[in-house]
């Protein structure tokens, strides 16, 4: 059984609340040294049958991701 993880990120020039929220919040509780934070979405994906590189890209693009505001990479992490 494979296993394939979608990371899902804002585009770098669309502003992220909730990434800014967050950075905001270190700084309250007294964590420095951070400069950047930006908040995003991991899909697991366990597949017991053959799923082609081109069926997970158009899953991506179609259903986990907002392609207009956001990037994804698809990573496999191999056979089990």
């Amino acid at each position: 059984m494979a296993r394939v993880v979608v990371h899902v990120m804002p585009k770098a020039e669309i502003l992220d609340p909730q990434g800014q929220a967050v950075h905001r919040a270190l700084g309250r509780i007294g964590v420095t040294g951070v400069a950047d934070v930006r908040q995003g979405k991991r899909f697991e994906l366990e597949l017991d049958g053959e799923v082609s590189d081109a069926q997970l890209d158009e899953l991506a693009a179609t259903l986990l991701a907002n392609t207009v505001i956001e990037d994804y990479e698809i990573l496999r992490e191999g056979e089990q």
